[in-house]
């Protein structure tokens, strides 16, 4: 039996180390990653490792966190994989034989993330037991499988490791203060799937603190059928200062107090994570000699106030009409480049009033130029002048959680249409230097507001009252690759899409392609983009500089042949293609001449 298992099964706590990444990262300049210190200062890393040691520790991470193929691959250090790894432990192990102490050195294996442009291994399993297997081969004690935030990556790695070596497993996940990982897998939930993996112990690590170690550690002894518990919090939430990541000053009163309270939950390791230095293990070796008893409730798990729920919503005109199957009209504007509404707004209103328009679709800095939210817009339109919207709504300027919280307060503004558009990358616009945030396409915030809309986040976390948004999704008939295009619209389609607005047509045999692709027939409601081509420069550029519009030759020629008449030429094709559309689409949306928005009634007039 191992030093860690006999330790264990006697019931004894092991004091774990702190936050070795974070403090290497303060401690050594121009880092691409932690592991790099192994190369490039092992002396700082040994530095580290003797501080906990003296401190307290008898467990010792060596440093080798994000030292597999994946994770270095991005860092163009995969090359250099076994050194760093073999490296990690040989420090590790050096800084015990310095310290004269018998220290456990556990080989720390974290999650591979999801990093766009690794190259490299692919297969996760493989990518872990190659890790695993370096790790042994150095001479670890016990594996820290730690930090994952995902519970089945966690149990593919711990398959990994296990297959590498007979050496015991220490499984840690990161929880929130509702003891939940960021997927919302409770931390009960983990200990039941976990337990019969053959770990020796299960635990919470990183995360917003020790009170959140605290709750899942909570939830975890009431199911841990006698399985050892583990906490290694972080010292609390981290701040940017300077371009410094800084940790609060958690005084090692407050860690000793977390250490008494882990230690009463049933914790049989218990340390820190990043922010924690050697004043954070000393003191947590002190609660343990002494066994302290907690003084303080700690644990105080502060959840919302539930909301009670909300009265069903009356449907959006726009899906009344649709589902009736009755005309549908909206015009296209464009919010303004600064903060003066008022011309949109006047706009809004004759269009209102003309009775021959029932909603305003609204975009989202369209050409990748900055303007006014169309959030922000539609919710002034309705407010101020009654007229239903329709606001595009793109993943290109915000994150997930940014989304979410643009959409959680168009909601509570009186918003229900909206319509998700992947957007045009920013290098088109004004911003050639900058990209996109992108950390979804429109499929997945097609998603993210039907998730909204059965009363969960994006992560599958309950929010207080299911939303109702009513959600389209773009369309590009003309599209090039049409066999592309139908399986994204199917994508849009399993998302949770309730209609959708075609690219502006300029030839209706490109729905007809379409719908005949489709079976002969949409599943959902379209609107058929309408623009009124006003001369052969227009359309020219367009054709050849803006994507997904697609202008045939034939009417480009006819606009050029036409001369001053273009404008004429460019109505009666817009006129032609409307009727058209009344007999294979759910209703149009118009796209007005520029700087002349209210200029779409005139081809709405009987």
């Amino acid at each position: 039996m191992s030093r860690a298992l006999e330790r264990l099964s006697e019931g004894a706590v092991i004091v774990a180390d702190g936050g070795t990444g974070a403090l290497l990262t303060a401690a050594v300049s121009r880092l691409r990653c932690p592991e790099e210190a192994n190369l490039k200062a092992p002396e700082a890393v040994v530095k580290v490792h003797l501080g906990f040691i003296r401190a307290g520790a008898e467990l010792i991470e060596a440093n080798t966190f994000g030292a597999n193929r994946r994770k270095l691959s991005a860092q163009l250090l995969d090359d250099r994989l076994e050194e760093i790894v073999e490296t990690g432990v040989k420090l590790a192990r050096e800084a015990r034989d310095v310290s004269g102490s018998p220290v456990l050195v556990a080989g720390s294996i974290g999650p591979l993330g999801d990093l766009e442009g690794s190259h490299g291994a692919e297969n996760a399993y493989d990518v872990f037991h190659e890790q695993a297997r370096l790790l042994e081969g150095r001479g670890v004690d016990l594996f820290m499988v730690e930090t994952f935030f995902d519970l089945e990556e966690l149990e593919t790695a711990i398959a990994a490791v296990k297959d590498a070596s007979s050496l015991p497993i220490v499984a840690q996940l990161t929880f929130d203060e509702d003891a939940e990982t960021l997927a919302g897998v409770s931390a009960g939930e983990a200990v039941d799937r976990l337990q019969g993996l053959g770990v020796v112990a299960i635990g919470a690590n990183c995360g917003v603190g020790p009170q959140a170690a605290l709750a899942a550690l909570s939830e975890m002894s009431s199911r841990s059928n006698g399985i050892a518990l583990s906490a290694q919090p972080n010292v609390g939430l981290p701040s940017r200062s300077g371009g410094r990541i800084i940790y609060p000053n958690a005084t090692p009163d407050y860690f000793s107090e977390f250490a008494a309270q882990a230690r009463n939950l049933g914790a049989r390791i218990i340390g820190g994570c990043c922010g924690t230095t050697p004043a954070q293990i000393a003191a947590i070796r002190a609660a343990v000699e002494e066994a302290r008893e907690p003084r303080v409730a700690m644990l105080v798990v502060e959840r919302e106030a539930t909301a009670p729920a909300l009265q069903a919503k009356e449907k959006t005109l726009l899906q009344r009409k649709l589902e009736a199957e009755e005309w549908v009209v909206s015009v296209e504007l464009d919010p303004p480049k600064g903060t003066n509404m008022d011309s949109m707004l006047l706009v809004a209103q004759r269009l209102k009033d003309s009775g021959a328009v029932d909603a305003t679709d609204i975009n989202d800095n369209p050409m990748a130029r900055a303007r006014l939210s169309a959030l922000m817009a539609a919710v002034e339109i309705e407010r101020t002048v009654g007229l239903e919207t329709i606001p595009h709504v793109t993943p290109r300027d915000a994150s997930v959680m940014g989304l979410q919280s643009q959409l959680l307060g168009a909601h509570a503004a009186g918003i229900r249409n909206v319509l998700a558009v992947t957007g045009d990358p920013p290098h088109v616009g004004d911003y050639p230097g900058s990209s996109g945030v992108y950390e979804v396409d429109a499929i997945g915030l097609t998603s993210l507001v039907t998730r909204l809309n059965e009363g969960e986040d994006y992560s599958g976390k309950a929010i207080d009252a299911p939303t109702s948004f009513y959600v389209g999704v773009a369309v590009n008939p003309s599209a090039e690759d049409l066999a592309t295009e139908l399986d994204r619209f199917r994508q849009k389609l399993d998302a949770g899409a309730r209609f959708g607005m075609t690219q502006a047509l300029f030839d209706i045999g490109y729905l007809d392609r379409f719908l005949e692709a489709l079976g002969g027939k949409s599943p959902i409601p379209l609107l058929v983009g309408i623009w009124p081509l006003s001369s052969f420069q227009l359309a020219f550029r367009l054709h050849n500089e803006v994507p997904g519009i697609t202008i045939p030759q034939e009417i480009q020629q006819q606009l050029a042949d036409a001369g001053a008449d273009a404008k004429q030429v460019g109505f009666d094709l817009a006129r032609r293609l409307t009727d058209e559309a009344r007999e294979r689409a759910a209703g149009i949306y118009v796209i007005p001449p520029f700087k002349e928005p209210a200029a779409a009634l005139d081809l709405l007039a009987p």
